[in-house]
């Protein structure tokens, strides 16, 4: 790469923490290249982590949070994850119908749930059922749909249409962070699909370690049920927890 080129990501990237969004046009008109140029450039910033794109060719700039992979999140707070999944595991009874989301905390349950028997399972997750393969005493049931590749697990209309058709006694949910009123994720369609599943369920959980406590890194939102309960780590502060207990929130915490 030309030294013009990285100067340019540099100045790119300086903008993106001072100006908010800015377009591939303007972009263009700003730095005097070609769209085709600052295409090459976010698409460079967007690899190194750097930026987030939006439709049009937009940049979500201004502290805007870089979603993560599901790799990536699985290699954070594993010791804090393992816990809450056993915790949560201790709520799963013979004969239960049960409904697991995606994400790295979900899957820490998946893992502890391999010995289970008698259990009526469904997933949109790929890691559940990767986790689950070997199961013998466990019904399955994979909930198709579009591959999302950053969560590596199904979403859209198609599995929303799945579930609508199904029931559960209890759902567990994962969380990019959760407020006392909802769960926030970084797409769309992820908040839309956890407000079927928790609709098709008796009891909703919601598995988060103490950093995704009233943490809110993206702007999409899934409004939770009146009555749910948070199971999350022995790091979780008093000052953390007071929104949830003020709230009605049932805490669940795995030490």
């Amino acid at each position: 790469m030309s030294t013009s080129a990285r100067v340019r990501q540099g100045q790119i990237l300086e903008l993106a923490h001072t100006s908010g969004l800015a377009s591939v046009e303007e972009l263009s008109e700003r730095f005097d290249v070609t769209a085709s140029t600052i295409r090459r450039d976010l698409t460079r910033l967007t690899s190194e982590g750097k930026i987030a794109r939006t439709y049009g060719g937009a940049m979500a700039l201004n502290g805007q949070v870089v979603e993560s992979t599901f790799r990536q999140r699985n290699k954070q707070s594993t010791a804090a994850k393992r816990a809450i999944g056993r915790r949560a595991r201790a709520l799963v009874k013979p004969g239960q119908s049960i409904l697991l989301d995606s994400g790295s905390t979900v899957a820490a349950l998946a893992h502890e749930l391999r010995d289970a028997s008698e259990l009526k399972l469904a997933t949109t997750s790929l890691v559940v059922l990767d986790e689950l393969a070997e199961a013998q005493e466990i019904h399955v049931e994979c909930i198709g749909g579009t591959l999302r590749h950053s969560s590596a697990a199904f979403v859209g209309p198609l599995a929303e249409y799945c579930l609508e058709r199904m029931s559960f006694d209890t759902v567990f949910l994962g969380a990019d962070g959760v407020t006392p009123e909802a769960i926030c994720e970084a797409d769309m369609v992820q908040t839309r699909l956890k407000e079927v599943m928790c609709s098709r369920a008796n009891t909703v959980y919601v598995l988060a370690d103490s950093s995704k406590l009233n943490h809110t890194p993206f702007h999409a939102w899934a409004r939770l049920p009146e009555a749910w309960t948070l199971i999350t780590d022995a790091a979780a502060s008093d000052a953390q927890l007071e929104a949830f207990r003020a709230a009605g929130v049932k805490i669940l915490i795995a030490r």
